[in-house]
């Protein structure tokens, strides 16, 4: 019988384990949204994830998952006469192209097989196509364990359509893998906390570039929760919008420190060396669902070409242990598993939880 009061503990791509030091920072007293000492809390979170995501542009903190900021971007940046380039390569790619007609904007699909990336070359040849004011990526597909270059892909947006506006979902990007805002051009970026940052739900972090603001500011009927105008003027005050969730900031602030502490540099190449040692694993037992070159360093989806039976495995797992990992996302559930490697996951965690499937697949 589950228990949600001992609940397992988990290598799922999110959410992911979080430290009981981390827990601490939730039970604070909280604050009053609109006082000092919380503006002083807003102002120095903020400091450090520019910090963090190398840029001088606005830094954003929503009271929301990530999947608010498809919403926010779009309904934000693009007009309704407008057409997005949607990129779609996974389940979470898809997505942002659904919030885009649900946003009641025109998307056009770039789309490619789950788990095969999607390079500067197709972006460029669909761009020179047709008038396009923006164009939406995800930087990391948590569904299939890809990672798209973006650096690459960036580069060319820079040089040959710099007019057009760029859309990043990290969700599971943020932190674990490289990230420097303002060189790559970017317009929008954003991430949920449960991911690599090791932080219960409950908070988005996003950037906004100078112009996507300005181009804000011409967008009509921009609705009010995501109003990237509403959320400037707060930030000018060192406050968010609306209540903010307090506790979650707390911790956030707390894990910007001590990611600061380590170096950014550091911290990516901990999840480098984590998804190595994952990536080995699932060479010698399974295979890849990914190319190699683009394998992500957060999380590795395995390719489950032995067959095994992934749900009694994670049973089993729980059962004995009280530890589970993620099976595959939609229509992959039955022929991928997935397990995380980021945040305050460690590297001696997940040779431990290889062990033990090793023990079950045996």
């Amino acid at each position: 019988m589950v228990d949600w009061k001992n609940p397992p503990r988990l290598f799922i791509p999110g959410p992911i384990k979080v430290l009981p030091e981390v827990l601490e920072q939730l039970a604070r007293p909280t604050l009053g949204h609109r006082g000092k000492e919380y503006s002083q809390l807003h102002g120095e979170t903020v400091g450090m994830l520019k910090k963090m995501l190398s840029t001088e542009q606005s830094v954003f903190l929503s009271t929301s998952s990530a999947s608010g900021v498809w919403e926010g971007c779009i309904r934000n940046c693009v007009k309704l006469d407008e057409t997005i380039l949607c990129t779609m390569c996974g389940a979470f790619s898809d997505k942002f192209a659904m919030v885009s007609r649900a946003c009641g904007r025109t998307p056009d699909e770039l789309k490619v097989e789950w788990g095969q990336a999607i390079t500067a070359d197709m972006i460029d040849k669909k761009l020179a196509t047709g008038n396009y004011a923006a164009v939406t990526i995800v930087y990391n597909e948590t569904s299939t364990g890809l990672t798209n270059p973006v650096y690459e892909i960036s580069e060319m947006m820079k040089e040959k359509y710099p007019d057009v506006l760029v859309f990043v979902d990290a969700v599971s990007g943020m932190v674990g893998l490289p990230m420097h805002f303002d060189r790559l051009g970017w317009d929008v970026v954003f991430a949920s906390v449960q991911k690599a940052f090791s932080i219960p739900p409950g908070l988005a972090v996003f950037a906004v570039s100078d112009r996507a603001m300005e181009k804000s500011k011409t967008v009509p009927d921009r609705g009010y929760y995501f109003d990237f105008q509403e959320f400037a003027k707060s930030a000018a005050k060192d406050q968010t919008p609306t209540t903010p969730a307090v506790p979650q900031i707390m911790a956030l602030h707390y894990q910007c420190t001590r990611l600061l502490e380590e170096g950014m540099e550091n911290v990516w190449a901990r999840h480098k060396k984590m998804a190595e040692y994952a990536r080995a694993w699932t060479k010698e037992n399974f295979d890849l669902f990914a190319p190699e070159e683009y394998a992500s360093n957060t999380l590795t989806a395995v390719k489950n070409n032995r067959g095994i039976k992934v749900a009694e495995v994670i049973a089993a797992l729980q059962q004995k242990h009280n530890t589970v990992f993620g099976n595959g996302y939609g229509k992959l559930k039955q022929d991928v598993f997935r397990i995380a490697h980021m945040g305050d996951i460690s590297l001696d965690d997940l040779k431990e939880l290889l062990g033990w499937i090793d023990e079950e697949i045996k």
